[in-house]
């Protein structure tokens, strides 16, 4: 760190020519803002304890309380490591009185307007996906049981903004931080109304995962105002208030976690240096999958650091020749095709419904169809069509009647489990952009039930929209 940052040093203080985006040039000083790292980086560059805050001077014993304490000060602590030069076991007991690892000259120690505890941010991957909502978790399974979080997971519906856990999420290991942002969308709702063995009343627990779900959730802001920062607060708050529910049921001793208390720093976090996405670990924890982990599988696990950089260094030239090969090719396009303009406003794509040349089902009976697909007045609705078809300028009450005398010939109708939406795209291609599911509940080969999926759908007529009810028997 020394040598990476060393040119902060002197262009810190006397300045350096650079140009902006708008381009102007200006004497900018740069300095060590914000440090973005984990606990274990946080606490390694503060040179402070596992188990302690990096920002604050709270004791082991109290990192589960909701109050403010003093912050660390840097002076006070260079004071200290100004001593390193001297008697190293003088040094090393002065540090461990004021709760701080010796470390020799840290390199934070010479750089100009910067103060490390005040640089340490707020990390949402971290502290609250794969901290906080990780141990939320494993509270309420502890409290509710496993079968009863999975089965309401897989009774969920499925939805364009959530992710299926089709076999629960107590059963998944290695969960990635993606997938805690997901369960955090429905995890609210597997404990609703979720009945505690014993007869204890839930309402605590469901006031406590709302409160810290509220929080994560603006934690995400893009943008903040001084009443989302206070509603920050007082979903924290509203937390700690019912936090000890967990301890009454069971499921926890004590609430001295370094993640939680850490959440206590994220409204001045966010006064000072904006929104918590300037500085999450999220984007630069994804280049450790592409960078490191597939380039170290790509190995033979020896001599492992020539074989790596070789292996993104062709996945490089790989990635730039498949570039140039996608820009002649759109080149040799756009001297055949002549340049289009579109003016206007924007408008919404026309959508083309796509389905399968045959039926996923023959022929069903309507006393099928009323039984496997809740479609209780399907030939009714029918007879009503056809007299409508056949009489369109009939009234309401005309239709009743004219439905009543229809004669139907069949007993029976073919059936579509699917329908597709297609739309035009860019390169002038056909979509699939959204899908209609129908489907009752079926048997695999192993004999296993598939769950029935019923969807709603919106159709814009003549008359308006009409919202089909999900098993497609009414329409409003």
């Amino acid at each position: 760190m020394h040598t990476a940052l060393a040119p902060i040093g002197p262009y810190g203080e006397t300045g350096v020519e650079m140009m902006s985006g708008d381009g102007v040039w200006r004497r900018c000083h740069p300095i060590l803002a914000i440090f973005v790292g984990d606990y274990p980086e946080q606490a390694l560059v503060t040179c402070t304890y596992n188990g302690r805050c990096s920002k604050c001077t709270v004791s082991p014993g109290q990192l589960g309380e909701y109050q403010s304490f003093p912050l660390r000060v840097q002076s006070k602590v260079l004071d200290t490591y100004l001593l390193s030069d001297g008697d190293v076991r003088a040094f090393h007991l002065v540090c461990r009185e004021a709760g701080m690892k010796p470390i020799f000259h840290p390199f934070w120690e010479s750089l100009p307007l910067a103060d490390i505890f005040h640089s340490i941010t707020p990390d949402i991957l971290h502290q609250l996906l794969q901290g906080m909502v990780k141990h939320l978790i494993a509270w309420l399974v502890g409290i509710f049981g496993a079968a009863a979080i999975d089965t309401r997971c897989r009774a969920l519906p499925p939805n364009h903004k959530t992710l299926p856990f089709l076999k629960g999420i107590t059963t998944l290991s290695r969960i990635s931080g993606h997938e805690h942002k997901k369960m955090s969308i429905i995890l609210l709702g597997l404990v609703v109304d979720q009945p505690i063995p014993g007869g204890a009343d839930s309402s605590r627990v469901v006031r406590a995962v709302r409160a810290l779900m509220d929080f994560l959730f603006l934690a995400q802001y893009k943008t903040h105002t001084s009443d989302t920062i206070s509603l920050l607060q007082d979903h924290l708050i509203q937390f700690h208030d019912n936090k000890a529910i967990f301890v009454e049921l069971g499921v926890r001793k004590q609430f001295n976690l370094p993640k939680l208390h850490s959440l206590s720093h994220y409204a001045s976090s966010i006064r000072l240096f904006g929104t918590t996405d300037n500085y999450n670990t999220e984007q630069s924890e994804r280049l450790h999958i592409d960078l490191a982990k597939d380039a170290y599988r790509a190995t033979n696990h020896k001599e492992e650091l020539n074989q790596m950089t070789k292996w993104l260094e062709r996945r490089e030239k790989v990635q730039h020749y498949s570039g140039f090969i996608s820009w002649r090719q759109q080149q040799d396009q756009d001297r055949n095709v002549p340049a289009r303009i579109d003016v206007g406003p924007p408008h919404a794509k026309v959508l083309t419904t796509k389905m399968a040349r045959f039926p996923s089902r023959g022929k069903v009976s309507f006393d099928a169809l009323a039984t496997d697909h809740g479609a209780l007045a399907f030939q009714d609705s029918l007879a009503e069509y056809i007299a409508q078809i056949n009489y369109p300028g009939a009234s309401r009450g005309a239709l009743g009647n004219l439905a009543h005398n229809t004669h139907i010939p069949f007993s029976g109708v073919p059936v579509y489990h699917k329908i597709k939406f297609t739309a035009r795209g860019d390169l002038k291609q056909y979509e699939i952009v959204d899908c209609v599911h129908v489907r009752p509940d079926q048997k695999d080969s192993r004999g296993r039930i598939i769950p029935a999926r019923f969807d709603t759908v919106l159709v814009r007529g003549n008359k308006g929209i009409s919202i089909f009810d999900k098993r497609l028997n009414t329409n409003h």
